[in-house]
């Protein structure tokens, strides 16, 4: 597999400092699986993390610090036992660490196209979805309300900014419009963390924006 498109060193530092929220983080852990050219540039951005943290003086702690550690961490446990049921509705291809997660049905939310959402607590302002475009389909021309992180996991798809195929990782924000095609020969299926709305261009696009849930 030859990835072309990568996430922004501003995106990889930002998951190495544990501070993306979980919707994105898991998006860009996803593309981390197929990468190996990003899993060195995120362990690069650990180390240098690593090494400003040695630098600075000692912080006293709480005398009930480590107990409200071990609390969280049974509490992280408890959560994996329960999210555990849903893994046997797990998507094929689906990255290892979306597997927990419980899975929407697909379904239809424009010609050619088909959504199932990603059900991730507490992402609230950033909902994950899987997208599937079938072969050929043209998507509406968009630009976005917030942030949208874009994963290819199968197919591939292209716009005025290039070809995107398996593995290929876009970012766009407000700034970025853009008409996605998916290739003739194969459907196209993405995972994606979307922050805000799509925003569809044009006069349809005023009339139809009203309507659109995506």
């Amino acid at each position: 597999m030859t990835i072309h498109h990568h996430p922004s060193n501003e995106t990889l530092a930002t998951y190495a400092a544990g501070t993306l929220d979980l919707g994105r983080r898991l998006v860009v852990a996803s593309h981390l699986d197929r990468c190996d050219a990003c899993r060195k540039a995120v362990r690069g951005f650990e180390q240098v993390a690593g090494t400003m943290l040695e630098d600075l003086p000692p912080t006293t702690m709480s005398a009930d610090a480590l107990a409200r550690t071990l609390a969280r961490i049974d509490g992280l446990g408890a959560d994996e036992s329960r999210r555990a049921s849903f893994r046997e509705d797990f998507e094929p291809g689906l990255p290892a660490c979306l597997r927990r997660y419980e899975l929407g049905r697909w379904r239809w939310i424009g010609p050619g196209v088909e959504m199932r959402s990603i059900v991730v607590p507490g992402a609230n302002d950033v909902r994950v979805f899987l997208l599937k475009g079938a072969p050929g389909t043209r998507l509406p021309q968009h630009s976005h309300s917030g942030t949208e992180l874009t994963l290819i996991l199968d197919g591939a798809y292209a716009h005025e900014g290039g070809r995107f195929g398996a593995g290929d990782f876009e970012e766009a924000d407000e700034s970025v419009e853009h008409r996605p095609i998916v290739s003739d020969d194969e459907a196209c299926i993405c995972l994606v963390a979307l922050e805000g709305r799509l925003k569809l261009s044009g006069f349809m696009g005023a009339l139809l924006n009203p309507f659109v849930r995506l």
